[in-house]
């Protein structure tokens, strides 16, 4: 069952082998197979290697405006972030919030999708709330070259800390 969320945030112009190295060394001993969905930020509707990497892997790409990206606490602030977008974080929020949208489009399915590509699609968000209680962060925020991930569900397992981040910032621009 596809129970993982992937928030990302990656600096312009990021490749999808970038992007895709960072999920796999993120989702550690999680299945590649268990992925629901990737969630960012809207900014990044057409980012091409954010797209293809969906589409290589005919992943829904959920989209969330920085209005209820702010709306979402973040343990640690992300500066490039701040600094570039005006917001806290990008990949736990947006990881976070794609979970609580997938409980609610359980509880309301027919939810619509717009394309983005031939296989990736892009969900508008507009419904979603702050409000993420059946949303967990399974995995806070890695940065691997230039890649920021989080890996959030709606099953009950506590978030942890990986210890293969870079230590290098992440630039959202």
């Amino acid at each position: 069952m596809k129970t993982l969320i992937i928030g990302i945030g990656c600096r312009l112009h990021s490749s999808a082998e970038q992007i895709e190295a960072a999920v796999r060394v993120t989702l550690g001993a999680h299945s590649f197979d268990d992925i629901s969905a990737i969630a960012s930020v809207d900014i990044k509707a057409y980012e091409a290697g954010l797209l293809e990497f969906c589409a290589r892997h005919a992943l829904p790409l959920k989209l969330f405006s920085r209005e209820q990206i702010a709306a979402i606490s973040v343990e640690v602030r992300s500066s490039a972030a701040r600094e570039h977008l005006g917001i806290d974080g990008v990949c736990e929020p947006c990881a976070l919030l794609a979970a609580a949208a997938k409980t609610d489009a359980a509880a309301a399915p027919g939810a619509a999708h717009a394309s983005a590509s031939a296989s990736a699609s892009v969900a508008p968000a507009a419904s979603v709330t702050p409000n993420t209680p059946n949303a967990q962060l399974l995995v806070r925020k890695t940065i691997h070259d230039g890649v920021t991930v989080a890996i959030a569900s709606t099953t009950a397992r506590p978030a942890r800390e990986q210890t293969n981040n870079d230590t290098q910032e992440q630039d959202h621009s």
